[in-house]
């Protein structure tokens, strides 16, 4: 099987594994934690106090985190470690962007509760 050395599981593809199981916790955490803070900016616009894009922004984010949590579990379940690198790659790259995301999002709504309408 790949990624064994002598019947022991090699340490980089434990390690790879390892990359996978938080990348795929953290990105389905953080689908709730969008999915939550869509319905409380929901509620702000309900009572006039605010209007802002931040929910269908983080809409789009809470897609990305999923899409994320998807592919790392993808590779999780990979049979193939060339397979299981590619998937961790580009589960990663999606997870950063979607963090980086989440910190622009944050600011917005951060200036538009501090900012009085007009």
């Amino acid at each position: 099987m790949e990624g064994e050395i002598n019947g022991h599981r090699d340490p980089n593809t434990h390690l790879e594994q390892d990359i996978s199981i938080h990348i795929f916790t953290v990105s389905s955490a953080m689908v709730g934690v969008c999915l939550t803070v869509i319905g409380l900016i929901r509620v702000v616009i309900t009572l006039g106090r605010a209007d802002t894009v931040a929910d269908d922004l983080l809409a789009g984010d809470a897609l990305l985190f999923l899409i994320s949590c998807l592919l790392s579990y993808w590779a999780l379940r990979s049979r193939s470690v060339r397979r299981m690198h590619r998937l961790e790659k580009v589960a990663d790259a999606i997870f950063i962007i979607a963090m980086i995301g989440m910190a622009i999002i944050c600011a917005l709504i951060t200036y538009n509760i501090s900012v009085p309408a007009r």
